[in-house]
Order: C-alpha cells, then sequence, then structure tokens
C-alpha cells in the first residue's frame, strides 16, 4: 500500500491509555524519502539527563515510543498521544493534534529532516524538539531535557 492511501491518523478524545493503538503505517511499502532518518521501531527510554546530569528518577524513563515511517511521513506513538506527520516543513502536513500533557490544547508543529535530525517546531512557540540516531541509540531531546532509547523491537 501506497503511504498516500493511509488516512492522516489523530490521538483519539482525552488521548489513549492501555495498550498502543495499532500501528499506522502497517501494510505500507513505499520506501522513506532521500534524507529521512530512519528511526523506525519500538524504543524506551532508559537514559534522561538534564543539563548532562543524569536524572535517575525522571518521570519519562521506561517510557516508551513507537516511530512508524514511510517516504517522509512519520507516525510517534508515546504518552497518549499519535502524532502523524509529514516532514515537508509545512504547518499543513505536520503535526494537527493535541498536546501530550493534558491530550486537549490543540498543537500545530512542523517537521522536517535536517542533517541527519528529525526536528519538530511547534508554532508560536520558541522550541525544538529533536530526534536523531547515535549508534545503537536513538536521542531524544525534549523540552527541558535529553533522552536515550533503546530499540526494544
Amino acid at each position: 500500500m501506497n503511504v498516500d492511501e493511509v488516512p492522516v491518523a489523530f490521538t483519539p478524545s482525552g488521548g489513549w491509555t492501555g495498550d498502543m493503538p495499532p500501528p499506522v503505517l502497517a501494510g505500507c511499502d513505499t520506501p522513506l524519502a532521500d534524507g529521512a532518518v530512519d528511526m523506525r521501531g519500538l524504543w524506551r527510554v532508559v537514559r534522561v539527563t538534564v543539563d548532562g546530569e543524569v536524572q535517575a528518577d525522571h518521570q519519562m524513563l521506561g517510557g516508551v515510543q513507537r516511530i512508524e515511517q514511510a517516504d517522509d511521513r512519520v507516525t510517534i506513538t508515546a504518552g497518549g498521544v499519535v502524532h502523524d506527520m509529514r516532514c515537508d516543513g509545512t504547518e499543513e502536513h505536520g503535526v494537527n493534534d493535541v498536546a501530550e500533557f493534558d491530550k486537549q490544547t490543540r498543537i500545530v508543529v512542523v517537521a522536517t529532516f535536517e542533517e541527519g535530525v528529525h526536528v519538530l517546531r511547534p508554532v508560536g512557540m520558541p522550541i525544538e524538539v529533536r530526534r536523531r540516531i547515535e549508534g545503537e541509540h536513538l536521542i531524544w531531546d525534549y523540552i527541558g531535557f535529553t533522552a536515550t532509547l533503546e530499540r526494544v523491537t
């Protein structure tokens, strides 16, 4: 199935709880776009640092993210949300969903791939969220912390 045939996914009302919803891009056979960072898989947070200091009790430790990809499309399912986006630098095709913190605040996020990094820029906010592969790990730079994730599958 071509990636363009798969409807855009959204977070269910109030977010999801318990088991993750089914994969969005399952059965999609469109290859990754040139320049896309291959982050596909199920990842678990194994280390968190704040200002370079390891945080042994950070709330994100043990958290799981499922990342699906096809062409320039990325779907991240984690923390009760499903964020489905095209990494084409537009608001229209970026994340148009709800924020993870309350599962109701509307967000628009521009997504791109830049020099081996998946970059998210929430519209109207002076921040960036970044994901990149370093060796066998996924590095996730978020607001106020950096997480190291190991592949589960």
